[in-house]
């Protein structure tokens, strides 16, 4: 069977690897991680290095840390209980999935229906007295405030699980897996922290292993979302250097594309209150308002509402540039419009695009590949053995402390003719 037959195989289930010196992507039987570790990570490193990187985070990564913590993938997009017009929402909640290519409606593809008929009837009903109409309208919003209560319980339980989880290995590995994309030197941009999780295990991750977190929101006590995004950054002076402060290290720009369980939106301004970790019901500290955790991803209208056009803006104008790099990790490629933007990224010859998953369900990143016609620019690591987050911190991710005393040690080693690479000295050193 010649590469180009099997490029026409379903990659779900699958070990798919392409980097550097791959042609197209290659299926890996049994992945061996000590001897696939000298090609994944040096290409990793190098990439990481670029001028530009962002890292861009889906539910995968929150289902790997849960998986750590309890040997579940957590919470999932179960399906609302809904009064009226039922077989008519869940027809075209199904047709909305098909088209984005998930297959089988979820959540949100009923929330976006929902809200869809809701507004439908608010109309109908503003035209005069149609006391039927107004019952049902009535009862699908009632629906609706209970189903996304319900949800939000549901991914709050699942933070629950990994934020007062007894284990280490779940905060270790995700405070290991930030820091090797945090972890940039002096003369780089700042890592730029994309995600589509309305949970903040992400957020928990950052406190402890102590980086800072720049996003959209001005204040303390209940901060507020701002539309205006200055270049705000954290510095420090050097003892003994006047006038020439220096990049504080480990500082973020993060923006959550998809909203967040404590974000909350009341008389036009979008804020986030209060939301301790470990918390049971939402409602006990939830403020009246509507919550801000679904977007509706599949049609460009959705994201034209405040304040997600202001979040897509951010992640457009931090991907699309030269000489820069994108990783996604547990982002499953059903968002058109986040899509779009990485395929318009593709178009500039210098940019380069990291996809690291645990499957490829659907064969939507399969599609994507295949679309955006950039080979060259796209390097793939699929497969549970490359989507778990304990192989990929302890074997591909280049390590937090990429510093100027390792580049220092290598040049030393290479000036005393030792030429051996330090991972196999490791693996020596460890027999």
């Amino acid at each position: 069977m010649t590469a180009e037959e099997k490029q026409l195989e379903s990659w779900q289930g699958k070990h798919i690897l392409k980097l550097r010196d791959y042609k197209v992507p290659t299926e890996i039987e049994d992945p061996d991680s000590d001897e696939l570790r000298n090609v994944v990570e040096p290409w990793l490193t190098a990439l990481f290095q670029s001028e530009h990187l962002a890292l861009l985070t889906g539910a995968g990564m929150s289902s790997a840390v849960h998986h750590l913590a309890t040997g579940s993938p957590g919470a999932g997009m179960g399906n609302m209980v809904i009064s009226e017009y039922t077989d008519e929402i869940k027809h075209i909640a199904d047709e909305s999935a098909k088209k984005s290519g998930r297959g089988v409606a979820n959540i949100e593809d009923e929330i976006r229906t929902l809200n869809e008929l809701i507004r439908g009837l608010e109309i109908v009903t503003s035209l005069g007295t149609r006391e039927p109409a107004k019952e049902k309208l009535e009862s699908l919003k009632k629906d609706l405030e209970t189903g996304i209560i319900n949800f939000a319980n549901a991914v709050l339980e699942s933070e629950k699980n990994v934020v007062t989880s007894a284990k280490e290995e779940p905060a270790e590995y995700l405070m290991n897996f930030l820091l090797s994309f945090a972890s940039r030197i002096a003369t780089r941009e700042r890592l730029n922290l994309f995600t589509t999780n309305y949970d903040r295990i992400t957020e928990f991750g950052a406190e402890l292993a102590g980086l800072h977190l720049i996003d959209r929101f001005v204040g303390s006590i209940s901060p507020i979302f701002r539309s205006s995004r200055l270049n705000i950054d954290i510095h420090y002076n050097p003892p003994g250097i006047r006038g020439e402060p220096r990049y504080l290290e480990g500082v973020v720009n993060f923006t959550k594309l998809h909203g967040s369980l404590d974000w909350i939106e009341r008389d036009n301004t979008v804020r986030r209150f209060s939301l301790p970790y470990g918390a049971v019901d939402i409602k006990r500290y939830s403020q009246e308002g509507s919550l801000m955790i679904y977007p509706n991803s599949s049609k460009d209208r959705e994201t034209s509402e405040y304040p997600y056009v202001e979040l897509f803006r951010d992640f457009a104008s931090s991907v699309i540039r030269p000489n820069s790099t994108i990783v996604t990790y547990g982002y499953s490629f059903g968002d058109d419009h986040i899509n779009r933007v990485l395929i318009d990224m593709l178009t500039i010859p210098s940019t380069h695009l990291v996809i690291i998953g645990f499957d490829d369900v659907g064969d939507r990143i399969k599609r994507f590949y295949s679309k955006a016609k950039r080979p060259v620019q796209i390097s793939l690591m699929l497969g549970y053995h490359f989507g778990n987050i304990k192989t990929l911190v302890d074997n591909y991710l280049p390590k937090p402390a990429i510093d100027r005393t390792t580049y220092k040690m290598a040049d030393l080693l290479k000036a005393r003719g030792t030429v051996t690479p330090l991972s196999n000295q490791n693996k020596e050193g460890d027999e």
